[in-house]
């Protein structure tokens, strides 16, 4: 019985999240200028805390010196400017980490 009622929360928690811009900024209305920049900014800073966060615990002085994640790193950026695919760059920024990470820097 706990499971359906989880589901049930999650669910219409998702639904109303997606529901609440529709009630707050309707069409005929101007979207304030705040939400306007923040639609502008966050991405960026939002992406600048995911890198931060994935290189906060590399141990750049001792063995493997961080190599693994900065390949990952630089493989995810050039992957992106080259075919601007997400799926490509993240997944195989995965991808790429956890076999330099199991097979190559054991």
């Amino acid at each position: 019985m706990s499971v359906v009622f989880t589901i049930l929360t999650v669910a219409a928690a998702t639904f109303f999240t997606r529901l609440l811009p529709f009630l707050l900024f309707p069409a005929n209305k101007k979207t304030p200028d705040f939400v306007l920049y923040l639609g502008r900014v966050l991405p960026y800073a939002i992406m600048g805390m995911l890198i931060i966060y994935c290189f906060k615990d590399v141990e750049f002085l001792s063995r493997p010196f961080g190599l693994p994640e900065l390949l990952a790193g630089l493989f995810v950026v050039l992957a992106h400017k080259w075919k601007h695919s997400l799926l490509l760059s993240i997944g195989g920024g995965t991808v790429l980490y956890m076999v330099l990470v199991q097979a190559v820097f054991r």
